[in-house]
């Protein structure tokens, strides 16, 4: 009897390892795409020339972001590719700092052209970040729209690395495109555990686009057709869920377009955040992300959820068990370590991507630490309740 549940133990981390093993060899299928040269003598960016139609449009949803939005600023102040190319429009979701000044006081300076859409100040309006971006969309003419958050910083090579993958690309070929992310922060273990983990997100979602079953994404890095946006109803559906801008859109989009989604893998296109300072403002994060997962009619996120949650599970449990029932512990421990050496073959060319291959040697401590932090996210996540950004949701 004991060694059946010790066979059930390993079978769950069998499974994920054969899945991290199909992961990591569509990761590294993934094409990376070449950057032509700069021109030698570049025209002078300027706000005041724009044409008719931008190539790209940025949208920023902004709430309480005095702090970094010059940071932002600065940055797409230095993108390489020519300011008539694309517009910067950022909504302003009822902020009570100093950021409607700020945004004021740089539309007269920006080498860009850039819109300020401010939230109406009414009982009955939509808040929220899916509200803040469907306003700046109105204002949007590109034919692209590029999505970022404003305490991000970004490359001067960000916007010239869409173009490139969309130059690349035939006629109507692609409808949504997936940028990488990396987590900043002091050297701190919080922040290299946080950091790890992320990365394994950005790994997993890249390489479910490349495998042809898209099941993440980041808001933070990510473009999609205007008119496609609009061929599946953008938000509709999920307009109330204060969570999913980005991966619900993924999800509709990959139903409406098989075939149309990608992955920006290089370096040039890495967006920066600042990950979260304190374990309570990781949770919270978490939370959020997490209070999305019961809405999700997305049978491969589904299925990816419950199998890395049992996963990790499993193998703890049978550590826990095996203080009654010794024989479960061989089972359990080498479940343990079949979970751990999958996820450190996967996350390797990852890591490596994102400058960040030191990072491995945490893997142990977060493999420990993960399943009980999995399964309480997990359940408040589905009870929901957090507050963000000054906002009670749930």
């Amino acid at each position: 009897m004991s060694s059946g549940w010790g066979l059930l133990l390993l079978a769950f981390p069998a499974l994920y390892a054969g899945q991290m093993l199909r992961l990591r060899h569509a990761w590294q299928q993934l094409p990376v795409p070449e950057l032509p040269p700069l021109p030698a003598a570049p025209a002078p960016a300027s706000g005041s020339e724009t044409p008719a139609t931008p190539r790209f449009s940025v949208l920023v949803a902004a709430r309480n972001e005095a702090a970094n939005l010059p940071q932002l600023l600065a940055d797409l102040a230095r993108q390489r590719l020519p300011a008539d190319q694309f517009e910067v429009i950022i909504a302003d979701d009822h902020s009570a700092d100093d950021t409607a000044a700020l945004l004021t006081a740089a539309i007269d300076t920006a080498v860009f052209r850039l819109q300020v859409v401010r939230l109406a100040e009414t009982a009955e309006a939509a808040v929220g970040k899916k509200a803040a971006l469907q306003a700046a969309l109105q204002h949007a003419r590109a034919p692209w729209v590029v999505c970022t958050d404003a305490d991000c910083r970004v490359g001067p090579d960000w916007l010239r690395a869409y173009a490139v993958l969309l130059d690349a690309a035939g006629p109507g070929e692609v409808h949504f495109v997936s940028g990488p992310v990396l987590l900043t922060g002091p050297d701190a273990l919080l922040q290299h555990l946080s950091g790890l983990e992320f990365a394994g997100l950005v790994g997993t979602g890249a390489a479910g686009i490349a495998a042809g079953t898209p099941t993440m994404c980041n808001g933070a890095n990510l473009a999609y057709r205007r008119s496609a946006f609009a061929a599946v109803a953008g938000y509709a559906g999920n307009a109330h869920l204060p969570s999913g801008d980005d991966e619900f859109l993924l999800h509709k989009l990959h139903a409406a377009f098989p075939g149309s989604i990608r992955f920006l893998k290089h370096p040039a296109a890495l967006v920066r955040t600042a990950g979260p300072p304190t374990l309570a403002a990781l949770l919270r994060q978490r939370v959020r992300w997490a209070s999305k997962w019961r809405h999700y009619r997305h049978p491969p996120s589904q299925r990816l959820a419950v199998l890395v949650l049992l996963a990790n599970l499993a193998p703890m449990a049978g550590l826990v068990a095996s203080a009654w029932q010794p024989a479960l512990l061989p089972g359990a421990a080498a479940g343990l370590g079949l979970k751990l050496a999958a996820d450190c073959w996967f996350l390797a060319p990852v890591l490596g991507f994102l400058g960040r291959r030191r990072w491995l040697t945490y893997a142990p401590l977060l493999q420990l630490a993960y399943a009980p932090y999995a399964l309480l996210v997990g359940l408040a996540g589905l009870r929901g309740g957090y507050e963000w950004k000054g906002r009670r949701a749930g």
